[in-house]
């Protein structure tokens, strides 16, 4: 029985990454994908424009993984902003800057990268074998067409991504195989998601509208963006730049005069005419469309007093419930504890088995970050794995 071969669980952005580092140092490795084919939530990702990284300073983009900072910061500093865009060039795909600094391939679709990135991961030896589902380990044990398959490799690498999106691939039904063999894990939790409101019927006809020229406000958090009225609440760049400030029990407000100072909007408010009605007042200010429906929905009643006025639109309450359900969330927070893996990402409780990407217990805004991490965790955990090989083969 030959284990001169690593193995890598999981086809998303973080394996492709650890078995492409893997093959680089002449590691022969299997690649085994649940799904038919890899890099599912990726290519959805890049339906509307695959955001690949974020261009801006290192130490800006690190702070933006919060707590994960200290352990991540590493890693991106070696495969960070830049080197995403140098990576992706290389295979073929230039790139542009936005006016955001979000960084997409020209083309702004994902699958030109991914059948790059595929083809030369398969000149250079790749054996991906889709359809193969994981079901224990250590001896790593699989659901196949063929029927059931076990392998056992010099070092695997697990990337099976977090517990949204299960239809795409990212299921977290893993957890349970690593508790049941000593994997400390943090629970998960939705993370860039959208939040459940119960809107009134009037609402009904401005379901899909945005909300623009507006601020969001949570906790510390005053965040410039826009949202989407939805019929279970609010969607959108806003409202999951704040939701894990919402998820952690902030309450939700909006500025819908984010250029006005609240002093000069009372001002404004206290020339329009006597005996005006609230909603014509609004109008004439410029709050109309789903604008205008969020305050006659949440500032009921509207106060009479231009003072009062203004405080409400400079801070308007949005009764949110809850967040919407996980497996709708762009991603997740929760995984491997930090305490459970080594600066290697090697898993403490299971030698020679490494991890990276949503597996791991961190998060991040949208904006680039996520695919950002994953790679950068993929190439460090396929370059672990292939060390472990290595000094392994020479005892």
């Amino acid at each position: 029985m030959t284990t001169d071969f690593a193995l890598v669980i999981g086809a998303g952005p973080a394996g492709l990454m650890a078995a492409d580092q893997l093959l680089r140092a002449g590691v022969a490795t299997i690649l085994a994908e649940a799904k038919p084919s890899p890099a599912r939530k990726l290519l959805m990702a890049g339906k509307s424009g695959l955001n690949l990284t974020k261009d801006e300073p290192l130490a800006d983009f690190v702070a933006h993984y919060a707590e994960s900072a200290d352990w991540l910061g590493p890693f991106l500093a070696r495969f960070g902003p830049a080197q995403v865009q140098d990576w992706a060039r290389a295979l073929g795909q230039p790139v542009f800057t936005g006016s955001s600094g979000r960084v997409f391939p020209r083309v702004m679709k994902g699958s030109p990268l991914l059948r790059a990135w595929l083809g030369d991961l398969r000149r250079r030896g790749l054996d991906l074998r889709t359809r193969w589902r994981w079901t224990g380990a250590p001896d790593f044990t699989f659901d196949t067409p063929e029927g059931t398959r076990t392998l056992h490799p010099a070092a695997t690498v697990l990337a099976l991504g977090g517990a949204s999106w299960a239809r795409l691939g990212s299921d977290g039904a893993w957890a349970a195989l690593l508790a049941e063999r000593g994997v400390s894990l943090a629970p998960f939790q939705p993370a860039n998601m959208g939040f459940v409101v119960d809107w009134s019927p009037h609402m009904g006809q401005h379901f899909g509208a945005p909300l623009k020229n507006i601020a969001l406000i949570a906790g510390r958090q005053h965040v410039r963006a826009e949202a989407v009225i939805t019929s279970r609440g609010l969607e959108g760049g806003g409202i999951y730049a704040v939701s894990r400030a919402l998820r952690d029990g902030a309450a939700l407000h909006v500025d819908l005069f984010p250029d006005l100072a609240p002093t000069r909007l009372s001002e404004r408010l206290m020339a329009r005419p006597k005996g005006e009605s609230a909603t014509n007042t609004l109008r004439k200010l410029g709050v109309t469309g789903a604008r205008l429906a969020l305050v006659l929905e949440c500032a009921r009643p509207f106060p009479a007093d231009s003072e009062s006025r203004a405080k409400v639109l400079k801070k308007l309450p949005i009764p949110v419930i809850e967040p919407c359900p996980m497996d709708e969330a762009i991603s997740t927070a929760g995984g491997i504890r930090r305490d459970a893996f080594s600066d290697d990402l090697m898993l403490n409780a299971l030698p020679g088995v490494f991890a990276a990407g949503e597996m791991l217990d961190w998060e991040a805004p949208t904006g680039g970050y996520l695919l950002t991490a994953c790679l950068a965790t993929g190439l460090h955990a396929g370059q672990a794995a292939a060390r472990f090989i290595a000094r392994s083969r020479s005892e």
